[in-house]
């Protein structure tokens, strides 16, 4: 399975017409990836048979949240439901590093109350002890762990990911993501043993209205410093035609 990493609708129709069968859909990716609204869920429904897995994430930085704010993961959690996701992407965690159960366990309750995949997303990689992690996770119920395998990149994960999937595959899905493309996805696999992965397939678009004579909205490193990012169909259908 592969799954496309989407900030957008604009995104979700990109990956859908290069071939992918499920995304994750975000806003704000350049926080890595925040809660995308209702109507942008609404499109990309209505315009493609994507499984779609919405991100509920209220700010960027770590996953230890306020009250106020896990207020707000619930609240938006339930109207994405509603209004038909197939899954949601989330993490909560304590102070110390550790799976935050009671809301996890809650979160987990409630998209299993609708049918729906609790996806416990990449607040994984900044556990202390993975594997007492991922024990935690599915005795809470989580159907799937996105990961790098507590590495930047899953490439230099591969160690952790093996044996995630070594020691849990046959109780929780491992889905092995970021920094995969069409040129590491077979490797990262093979030498894994994980069969899912997660990639942003990412270009940049400018926009010469990124800077003003004294303002600049950019947030991309240079060459891309007036430009935003988006999903590229090639880069999808290359991941495609690998098999995945």
């Amino acid at each position: 399975m592969l799954e496309i990493c989407c900030g957008s609708f604009e995104d979700a129709v990109h990956a859908y017409r290069g071939g992918a069968k499920r995304v994750e859909l975000n806003s704000a990716l350049h926080l890595g990836g925040l809660t995308p609204t209702a109507a942008c869920l609404d499109l990309v429904k209505a315009e493609t048979d994507l499984k779609v897995i919405c991100m509920v994430r209220p700010r960027g930085a770590g996953f230890c949240y306020t009250s106020m704010q896990i207020r707000q993961m619930f609240a938006e959690a339930e109207e994405l439901l509603e209004h038909g996701c197939d899954g949601l992407a989330f993490g909560f965690l304590t102070c110390e590093g550790k799976i935050d159960e009671e809301n996890t366990g809650r979160m987990t309750r409630l998209i299993h109350s609708y049918g729906k995949e609790a996806v416990y997303h990449r607040a994984f990689d900044c556990v202390k002890d993975p594997y007492l992690a991922a024990e935690t996770l599915i005795g809470l119920g989580v159907d799937r762990i996105l990961t790098s395998g507590l590495e930047e990149k899953a490439q230099d994960g591969i160690p952790v990911l093996k044996e995630l999937v070594r020691r849990f595959q046959d109780r929780i899905e491992i889905l092995a993501g970021s920094g995969v493309n069409a040129s590491n996805a077979r490797h990262i696999m093979e030498e894994t043993g994980v069969v899912q992965v997660h990639s942003s397939c990412r270009c940049w678009v400018k926009d010469p209205t990124t800077r003003g004579e004294k303002v600049s909205y950019g947030f991309g490193a240079e060459p891309n410093g007036e430009a935003y990012d988006g999903v590229k169909e090639e880069f999808v259908r290359m991941l495609v035609e690998l098999g995945i």
